[in-house]
């Protein structure tokens, strides 16, 4: 059923009590309505920036849809299989007999749903009673209580609201039926009251008894708990405001803190520079588990801005108050990575709404970790681990430094990357190859080793996650790659995709000016390299996080699809961590900015693994 534009979930709730309602996300982005009507039907779907050229012009009127071989042609140049008409040929070929899926006379657009691979549709008449099979068609707001009282058995009414010709946001989605009582949800979303365009499809294959191909990564809709309107409505307010507040909130908030640290470091010296940059660093480890809180508040966007621009300085300064050195940053980080895996061990959902969640608004990730999470908390797993070692905590020797290292950066990967919790594979491949160069460097291991460990701890980290993501039932996007893939060849399919979607996101990156700035701070860390290995010197264990944060970057750079995102978000990281060296290295050595005036600088040149103080 095909609803007027502009009908909210309460809305439909009020008028047709008899359809549990929610949100649908209609795309991936601003897609065109016909997208939409087409990712229904191929139960699939992808970035348009993705294929290789703009959907044409489809005025569907009749029983063929114009110009369906450009639609077909374009669908396979996307790097995911993408089978347009993909419902309607499925239930027509069902091994249980040929089941009709129909448009009726008056549907132009939403007529595609039921185009078949051919790029047919069978056109029909349907009024308050349909018959047999899927049928398509036109409803008002008032005609739903009359449909909705006509289903018997296993009849199922879907109702969803008319997208806009480029709709950027969720649309209203009503079900009715037995077993639909209640809060809509799927396996795609995790999220009460949200599902996805791509779940219509094997939902209606279920229905009929029939097994979605594979093809399709829609999971089935249904319902859990007692119908709440007015949570759907709260979601959708929340998930608008995530786009529009992450620059002002997050953006402002750090080049004002950054601005600050330049002017202090310029007006007051060294003196000031070698607390500042401590500050600056702290303040924006902190900035995302303070984003998790305002996601539990959800404050204003004053108060947002506010939390955090203040909270985060607020934090900084008691953290290096009471507490010396690398010490002060490993806390930090174990603030900031033990929130997050707090809320996706208990479910409670904060991440999905939080600004630096999976990105639910534009139709991108919806539960567990988006790629700004993965990238932000894995650096700060190596971050904290590296400083805990240099602070002395624990006090171990080679052998423990290179155990903490692994352990710490497996128990993570374990939570981030479990379907179950945080659902990001990424983070596995990061960890693991970031752990254990930290490990190679912090035991002094030669080249030849540490290139096989490197290579070798991330495969047997994805083995223990499929592993542990069978036991656990999480379904994650890697075990069903792995588990569903007919042959060495399809998985190297799946490889070939992330390599060519990890280039184009630095062709569709949204700011090219952030990509400018990154390359500068990496010419010049590769230019002043010298000076920062200095900063570092005294402690090696802060030293391996380093390296182990560059190794992270560059492999989660060419293994996921938003390579350029994550590239900027670790070389922020790097600076960050640098920062903070360089300050403490300041406090360190009272005469370091005179070294080319020919003093000799007084730089610690213990080789321990982090004991003593930081």
């Amino acid at each position: 059923m095909i609803l007027p534009a502009g009908i909210g979930p309460k809305q439909l709730n009020v008028r047709a009590p008899g359809l549990s309602a929610g949100l649908m996300s209609a795309g991936l982005g601003k897609i065109p309505a016909p997208q939409t009507y087409l990712d229904i039907g191929q139960g699939n779907r992808a970035f348009k920036s993705l294929y290789d050229r703009s959907l044409p012009s489809l005025l569907l009127s009749g029983t063929t849809v114009p110009r369906w071989n450009e639609v077909v042609a374009r669908a396979r140049s996307a790097p995911a299989d993408i089978v347009p008409g993909l419902l309607a040929s499925t239930l027509q070929g069902s091994t249980k007999g040929a089941i009709a899926a129909r448009a009726d006379r008056g549907v132009v657009g939403a007529a595609l749903i039921v185009a078949d691979e051919r790029g047919r549709v069978r056109r029909g008449r349907c009024g308050r009673s349909c018959p047999p099979g899927l049928t398509v068609r036109v409803a008002e707001l008032g005609e739903l209580p009359d449909l909705t009282s006509a289903l018997r058995g296993d009849d199922l009414l879907i109702a969803i609201e008319r997208p806009p010709p480029a709709f950027p946001k969720q649309l209203t989605i009503g079900i009715a039926g037995r077993g639909f009582r209640g809060q809509l949800i799927s396996d795609s979303t995790r999220t009460r009251n949200l599902v996805l365009s791509t779940d219509l499809a094997p939902t209606v294959l279920r229905r009929f008894g029939i097994e979605p191909p594979g093809e399709m990564s829609g999971r089935p809709i249904r319902a859990e708990g007692e119908p709440d309107p007015q949570a759907a409505a709260a979601l959708e307010e929340r998930l608008t405001q995530i786009g529009p507040r992450r620059g002002p909130v997050i953006g402002l908030n750090i080049f004002a803190w950054l601005l600050i640290v330049a002017l202090v470091s310029a007006l007051r010296g060294r003196a000031a520079a070698c607390v500042a940059l401590p500050m600056f660093a702290l303040s924006c480890v902190y900035l995302p588990p303070l984003v998790l809180l305002a996601a539990a508040l959800e404050p204003i966007e004053i108060v947002e801005v506010l939390l955090i621009g203040l909270g985060a300085p607020l934090l900084a300064a008691l953290t290096l108050r009471y507490i010396r050195g690398y010490a002060a940053l490993a806390v930090a980080c174990a603030v900031a990575v033990g929130a997050y895996v707090a809320d996706l061990l208990a479910g409670t959902g904060l991440t999905a709404r939080s600004l630096m969640g999976p990105n639910p608004a534009i139709g991108v990730r919806f539960f567990g970790i988006g790629n700004e999470l993965e990238a932000s908390l894995a650096c700060a797993v190596l971050m904290g681990a590296s400083a805990s070692l240099a602070a002395g905590w624990p006090r171990v020797g080679s052998r423990g430094a290179v155990a903490w290292f692994l352990g710490v950066s497996a128990a993570a990967a374990a939570v981030l990357g479990a379907g179950r919790f945080g659902a990001d594979v990424g983070a596995v491949i990061v960890l693991a190859v970031g752990g254990s160069v930290a490990a190679a460097v912090v035991a002094g291991i030669e080249r030849r080793r540490a290139l096989i460990l490197a290579v070798a701890t991330p495969l047997i980290g994805m083995a223990g996650l499929v592993a542990l993501d069978l036991v656990l039932g999480g379904g994650a996007h890697l075990t069903r790659s792995v588990l569903e893939a007919g042959g060495f060849d399809q998985l190297a399919d799946v490889v070939e995709r992330r390599l060519r979607l990890s280039a184009s996101s630095f062709v569709r990156f949204s700011n090219v000016r952030f990509l400018f700035v990154g390359a500068i701070l990496i010419g010049l860390g590769i230019v002043y390299r010298d000076r920062i290995l200095e900063f570092f010197a005294d402690r090696r264990a802060a030293l391996a996080g380093l390296a182990g944060i560059i190794a992270a970057t560059a492999v989660g750079t060419l293994a996921n699809d938003s390579g350029a995102l994550l590239l900027m978000i670790g070389v922020a990281y790097l600076c960050l961590y640098v920062a903070f060296a360089w300050g403490r290295w300041l406090g360190l050595t009272p005469e370091a900015g005179e070294r080319r005036n020919g003093t000799e600088t007084p730089v610690l040149r213990g080789r321990n693994t982090g004991t003593g103080t930081g």
